[in-house]
């Protein structure tokens, strides 16, 4: 599921501050630029999320069986084939 921009901008923020706080970064841009590629590097890690998600989704429901969303079944195969689209779109 998607986040408002609130809640991205809101998590933008407290990323960043957590990384100045523990001295992980040291500014070398403007800070408005670091927190922009941070919120830019959220939203793209959801929208691949949501495309993995859909073409599990559409990979479930290609069954000849058919098979209840939420079932423990469907779970169990939700989850391996997520995880072998990450790995096959290079995220894990």
């Amino acid at each position: 599921m998607m986040l408002s921009d609130d809640k991205i901008s809101y998590v933008t923020h407290v990323v960043f501050k957590g990384l100045i706080d523990k001295g992980l970064v040291s500014l070398k841009e403007d800070d408005s630029i670091v927190r922009r590629e941070i919120k830019r590097t959220i939203v793209n890690e959801l929208k691949l999320g949501e495309d993995i998600d859909i073409a599990v989704k559409k990979k479930l429901q290609s069954f000849s069986r058919k098979l209840v969303e939420g079932s423990s079944e469907w779970e169990v195969l939700y989850k391996k084939f997520f995880e072998e689209e990450e790995l096959r779109r290079g995220k894990r």
